[in-house]
């Protein structure tokens, strides 16, 4: 199916044939890319015709650089280097948590309370080994396509407004749109939307104490406004360089917070969150805690905001997320 072609969010509201609101079985009845699937071999060619001066940006923070784990579930990673012969090196990685840093959410990462997995994936399908929905379909797949950066930072600085990085700011899908008017670039089908909030760079240059002290973090706004732009202008992965992609703590006016859901034992709770809908409904890959700051300065500095994305994620089979291996080339 060409991206054009899909069916409008109001339409998938109006399904009866599978989960209202949700993208299951548009791309087939066996499908496990989701929105992936607006990444096409034309949208991978055009992109490449933007790289001008061939300058190259590594999106990906160093392991173990949020630490302690932003979840609180992710220790740090161990790094092992070893010799068979004086001439010789190898190594190994202990407790390396593939969501700890940089990192890509794939589709087995979160399910719908009441609907399950993306397509309607079985629970029972979903374990160390088993394919469905899997990290290795992203790299058998590769992410290739058009980035654009929504640099929110600079934007409400414009404004006269700056945006504090370490509180809640849910950012709406209007202010999406008057970001991308102001940094003169279109969102086209097929667009991986990077969006900038400035909390990675805060969260680095703070003390622990500052840390502690964070009352929440800017984001996506929760809504279904918000499923329903990302949806209908056709976007295949949205990343930032937050912890979780959208506004953190949850809007509880959103209507997606379940009051009898009792809190998790250990680590965040995804209740209200949009990584319900948006993931295990709509399909979508997202990212999270992306290294933005260099390529934002040189997005102002030549006034383009576009550029070719690559991403690889690791060719693990039934991997839940990993690290992007993500690079931008202008």
């Amino acid at each position: 199916m060409k991206p054009e072609n899909a069916p409008r969010y109001e339409q998938l509201r109006a399904r009866t044939d599978a989960p209202p609101g949700s993208s299951w079985h548009v791309f087939g009845r066996d499908d496990q890319l989701g929105t992936l699937n607006f990444l096409t071999p034309e949208t991978a060619r055009a992109a490449a015709a933007l790289v001008k001066r061939g300058r190259v940006f590594n999106l990906d923070y160093p392991l173990n650089t949020f630490v302690p784990s932003l979840a609180g579930t992710r220790p740090p990673t161990e790094h092992h280097i070893f010799s068979n012969n004086p001439n010789h090196r190898d190594d190994w990685l202990d407790s390396f948590y593939l969501q700890s840093t940089s990192q890509v959410d794939g589709l087995r990462h979160i399910r719908h309370p009441r609907h399950g997995f993306y397509g309607g994936v079985a629970d029972s399908e979903i374990d160390v080994g088993t394919p469905a929905l899997g990290i290795q379909l992203l790299a058998e797949k590769g992410l290739v396509g058009r980035g654009i950066l929504l640099d929110a930072v600079r934007y409400f600085d414009h404004l006269g407004e700056p945006l504090a990085p370490d509180a809640p700011r849910g950012i709406t899908p209007s202010e999406l749109d008057s970001m991308a008017e102001h940094f003169g670039v279109a969102v086209r089908p097929g667009d991986i939307l990077l969006l900038r909030t400035g909390f990675a760079e805060h969260w680095l240059a703070s003390t622990p104490e500052r840390r502690a002290a964070r009352s929440g973090s800017p984001g996506l706004h929760q809504s279904e406004e918000m499923l329903a732009w990302l949806w209908d202008h056709r976007i295949s992965l949205a990343a930032a360089d937050n912890g979780g992609l959208e506004a953190f703590p949850v809007d509880p006016g959103s209507g997606w917070v379940d009051p009898d859901e009792p809190p998790p034992p250990r680590g965040p709770s995804h209740n209200g969150m949009m990584h319900r809908p948006l993931i295990a409904l709509l399909g979508m890959v997202i990212g999270e805690l992306w290294k933005l700051d260099e390529l934002a300065e040189d997005c102002a500095a030549d006034g383009a905001y576009e550029f070719l994305l690559t991403a690889k994620p690791l060719n693990l089979v039934g991997g839940v997320g990993s690290p992007p291996n993500a690079l931008a080339v202008k």
